[in-house]
């Protein structure tokens, strides 16, 4: 019986062990941390006949057959390197489900930001199509589970299977992936993000194009200045995409969908009419155009993709509407975890915004953000390890009406009080930051948010 070490006790690593096992595995999966919540997956997955190690690091003395990697996990830490050397296989969770889905198309999505939102608007509209096309890997399912859910539906013979796997594939899952190579591979911005894990802007940018390259036919967001500039060689002949007109294409033309009045246009035909849309912003309608790309690449007609978007209600934490109290509105844009995509959300919401930002600060340019904080913002309240660091760098560009609150519970209140003294239209979680400082994920955080403003709001 072969061995395989799953390293993570995340959805993902979960979703990959109870895989493996179904397939005759021997299978132990270990986990660095140790709570509550983790020991009561380890007494599941015991009762499956999966050994669980909590607050153990991965041994690769162990010499397993299979080594399979979560995405939180750094890929070249010394275990997993000492393991290669062995002559051990090391793959992410995202490889193992490829292969056990690789008989279906995939569309594969990635990027700085974007990715979430363009991955839903893609999975809408081919459900509206009739396709059976679940979402997965940083949204929905772990991408190992659809693949379990698969591999019983073959077996019971019923005629359930797959028709497109939707996936959203961050930089940590392409770099773990040695053969994924969709059908349609989507790059929708990409920014300084990350580097802590892929130090370089060139290695970060080399692993994100790694998805494309290995990817049938490619979309691009031709407004996004970087890959512009440095991608538009690359794959001359892709799909780019742009809001600002067909005279803005690069690539394709006939393959590429722009906006031209108010629709949203390929080859001079009308696909849909942007009222559609109902998520604000230029950079919703950016990731708008990528999704009918893929839609128009897999053949899909305009009246599936309008009746999809004109139904889609957003993505839950980012530019999430919560609610309005005393004529403001609560917003959540949790998944805004670094500046730029922090940035976004405060150019689609109206001014005076009271904006909550912090948790645990990444690397980056803030400079832009800082900038667009002085043009949008009342005031600014923060949470988290970042407060005191945020709270240095808005004193030095002369931003003087913030406050440190430690807390989304002490932040509440004190937006609310804000914004009726300041009279503030908008009140903005939105927090530059990752959320593990205070929160086990950028969901928990945004659920947190949206309770105590409920709660609040009555």
């Amino acid at each position: 019986m072969p061995n395989a070490h799953i390293i993570g006790l995340g959805r993902s690593g979960n979703a990959a062990a109870r895989l493996l096992k179904s397939q005759g595995w021997k299978v132990t999966v270990s986990d660095r941390n140790t709570s509550p919540k983790l020991h009561q997956q380890q007494q599941q997955l015991i009762t499956e006949g999966i050994n669980v190690n909590l607050g153990e690091n991965f041994d690769p003395k162990t010499s397993p057959d299979l080594v399979v990697v979560s995405p939180g996990v750094p890929w070249d830490i010394p275990p997993l390197e000492t393991a290669r050397q062995r002559g051990i296989e090391v793959v992410g969770e995202m490889e193992l489900a490829w292969r056990n889905l690789d008989f279906v198309p995939w569309v594969g999505i990635t990027g700085t930001n974007g990715k979430t939102t363009t991955t839903a608007l893609t999975a809408a509209i081919f459900k509206a199509a009739g396709f059976n096309a679940p979402a997965c890997g940083n949204i929905g399912n772990a991408a190992c589970e659809l693949a379990l859910q698969q591999q019983e539906i073959r077996a019971l013979k019923v005629d359930k299977s797959v028709d497109w796997v939707i996936a959203e594939v961050s930089s940590y899952q392409i770099e773990s992936s040695s053969t994924l190579a969709p059908k349609i591979g989507i790059w929708t911005t990409f920014t300084p993000d990350h580097l802590s894990r892929h130090y370089t802007l060139e290695n970060y940018y080399n692993i994100k194009a790694k998805l494309l390259k290995n990817s049938e036919i490619q979309v691009l967001n031709g407004d996004d200045t970087y890959l512009r500039k440095n991608a538009s060689q690359q794959w001359k002949d892709a799909c780019w995409t742009s809001v600002k007109g067909k005279s803005e294409l690069i690539g394709n033309p006939d393959l590429g969908v722009y906006i031209e009045g108010d629709y949203v246009c390929q080859n001079h035909q009308k696909i849909l009419p942007l009222t559609a849309l109902k998520m604000v912003g230029t950079h919703n309608r950016q990731n708008l155009l990528m999704a009918v790309a893929a839609a128009r690449l897999a053949g899909i007609e305009p009246p599936a993709i309008q009746e999809a978007i004109s139904n889609f209600p957003g993505v839950p934490h980012r530019l999430e509407y919560v609610g309005t109290w005393q004529g403001i509105d609560w917003i959540n844009d949790s998944k805004a975890t670094n500046y730029d995509a922090a940035e976004v959300g405060l150019v689609a919401v109206e001014a005076p915004v009271i904006l909550i930002a912090g948790g645990e600060a990444k690397e980056g340019d803030d400079s832009q953000w800082l900038q667009k904080i002085q043009e949008k913002a009342a005031a600014v309240l923060l949470i988290g390890d970042a407060a005191e660091q945020f709270s240095q760098r808005l004193q030095q560009v002369n931003y003087q009406n913030v406050e440190i609150v430690e807390t989304m519970e002490k932040a509440i209140p004190k937006a609310a009080e804000l914004a009726r003294n300041l009279s503030a239209k908008v009140v903005l979680l939105s927090p530059a930051c990752a959320s593990f400082d205070q929160y086990e994920s950028f969901e928990h955080r945004g659920d947190h948010f949206r309770q105590l403003c409920l709660e609040f709001i009555g």
